[in-house]
């Protein structure tokens, strides 16, 4: 019993809950903390001839903090950056957020006009541009009146400042500041291929969690070295600039995609891990003799952003003895989701089969909240690989909104789930698996076509390279499939002898009605093919 003269004791059980707050915010930014301790030493970054150790690595990235608060960037403020994969563009993911700064990195092969639209939108306060880009910006300098500051990265222009000189002329003190989790850590803009950008609100707890969900599912060690072949924009390199950093890997950068710089670097860096879209696999596994001869066996690599065919699967673990992990996610989702994840009972299946299971986009991260394949009315569909579906997902992987834009948001968070526009199925092993965008499936006389499995059946044929289907207006039966085919060097194929090939292996109403040959596919920086510039126009498509 207690007794108190003024007031009334508290129960026991709530005497027992009173303590000291010992939560800290949950920040990617605690990763450098631990880095810092333990790997200070080892290899942090390699850029060319450029080796920094973790200790230099983040002593640089505080010097940039306190060199962008001389500028006057504070918490909230957005510093944006156009730059491909180089240790100053790392840099920022930790110099900037540290001091609750809003980090916007900006897809370099955007134009001038973009440039503008997505700068001004967010009210950048700072630009970081690399020598490349330096010009574009300057043609659009007058339109850029929240700018206080404009940063070249490598090198010296007039009215730029010099990255390097003003890194030299500031200490590693720059000022703390309090960050929540539900702070924005960064601000990732959508590709815009068909509306203007969107800017993905993405917190430091989103952040963090994808991170430790990828650990999870994927064991890294310090004596891993990741090579950077996806751009460090896109989806802030579905979080490896901070993986890596967990666990005290090193970030060997690669400012070009080139297949001959990729195999180089591998043997020459020792390289265990990377990233990459199924396109710049296909450029890789489909590389010279000369170049492959020699590749190290047993690399492991995530593969992401469009979904990669079962032939492609097979063609890189086969050829090369790498390993493949499909992984699935959006910058809305910061960004992974789903993971392939092979099981025990997986083991006896045969090379082909195996190619198809992780094909598949698997199943949701244990970090990453709750995901579920939809109908119209919102019910889930059955778990019967064949009814199709809309992704949803929600937890705390997802966006906190769209960046200045209500109405986005609202459409697309609804009911407290974030809607996809993703057209799945779920097999019976709660395997998810994407068919198409919603936006490309093909509705040919009332049945639904998968681009996807099209693409996919014809990268089968031995003569194809590359693949893209998509549905064209047809008098009969309102739309049809198009296929676009990049034939390999030196390859024959008629078209023909493709629609024979479809017809033989799908269902007869699947078969491209045309074939295209053609040099090129259009793509964004990330390696999706641009489907809409097929649907709109032939102009521009070389045929062989």
């Amino acid at each position: 019993m207690y007794f108190c003269w003024v007031g009334r004791a508290l129960p026991k059980q709530q005497h027992q809950e009173v303590g000291h707050k010992m939560e800290v915010a949950l920040s990617p930014i605690e990763f450098a903390h631990r880095a810092r301790r333990l790997y200070s030493e080892r290899e942090a970054v390699v850029d060319g001839d450029l080796r920094f150790t973790y200790r230099e690595f983040l002593d640089r990235c505080d010097q940039w903090s306190a060199a962008l608060q001389g500028f006057g960037v504070e918490q909230g403020d957005r510093v944006a950056y156009i730059a491909p994969n180089t240790h100053s563009h790392l840099e920022a993911y930790y110099a900037v957020p540290q001091i609750g700064a809003v980090l916007v990195p900006i897809n370099y092969r955007l134009l001038p006009d973009d440039f503008e639209y997505i700068i001004n939108h967010c009210g950048a306060k700072v630009v970081c541009a690399h020598p490349d880009y330096l010009d574009a910006i300057d043609s659009i300098r007058s339109q850029l009146s929240n700018v206080t500051h404009f940063v070249a990265l490598e090198g010296s222009k007039d009215g730029w400042t010099d990255y390097e000189t003003t890194l030299a002329d500031h200490s590693t003190d720059f000022a703390p500041v309090e960050i929540a989790e539900s702070d924005l850590l960064t601000i990732n803009y959508t590709s815009g291929t068909t509306a203007r950008p969107k800017g993905v609100m993405i917190t430091h707890r989103n952040a963090y969690m994808n991170v430790m969900g990828t650990l999870a599912h994927h064991h890294l060690t310090p004596a891993d070295r990741y090579l950077w072949t996806l751009p460090m924009f896109h989806a802030n390199g579905w979080t490896f600039t901070w993986i890596n950093t967990a666990r005290g890997m090193a970030h060997v950068c690669l400012r070009k995609v080139e297949p001959a710089a990729i195999y180089d670097l591998i043997k020459r860096e020792r390289i265990s891990m990377f990233c990459a879209a199924p396109t710049v696999l296909i450029g890789i596994a489909s590389a010279s003799d000369d170049l492959r001869r020699d590749a190290p066996r047993g690399v492991r690599l995530f593969t992401a952003g469009a979904p990669p065919a079962a032939a492609t699967i097979e063609l890189v673990e086969r050829e090369l003895g790498w390993e493949l992990t499909h992984v699935y996610g959006l910058t809305e989702t910061a960004p992974l989701i789903t993971f392939c994840e092979p099981l025990p009972e997986h083991n006896d299946l045969s090379a082909g089969e195996l190619a198809k299971l992780k094909a598949r986009q698997g199943i949701e991260l244990v970090s990453s909240g709750e995901l579920r394949i939809v109908d119209d009315e919102g019910n889930e569909v059955p778990h019967d690989g064949e009814t199709l579906g809309e992704i949803t997902v929600r937890g705390n992987v997802v966006m906190k909104g769209y960046y200045n834009d209500p109405q986005s948001t609202d459409a697309a968070i609804k009911d407290g789930w974030f809607h996809s526009g993703d057209a799945a199925v779920v097999h019976p092993d709660g395997y998810v698996e994407i068919r198409d965008r919603f936006k490309d499936v093909i509705i040919s006389g009332g049945e639904n076509i998968s681009s996807v499995e099209v693409e996919g059946c014809l990268l089968h044929h031995p003569a194809v390279l590359e693949a893209a289907v998509v549905g064209m207006p047809h008098d009969k039966w309102g739309e049809a499939p198009h296929a676009f085919v990049i034939l390999k060097d030196g390859a024959s194929a008629s078209e023909d002898d493709l629609k024979l090939h479809v017809r033989n292996s799908l269902a007869h109403f699947k078969t491209p009605k045309w074939v295209s040959m053609v040099e090129e596919l259009p793509k964004t920086a990330t390696g999706k093919v641009q489907k809409f510039v097929l649907r709109g126009s032939k102009t521009g498509i070389t045929r062989q």
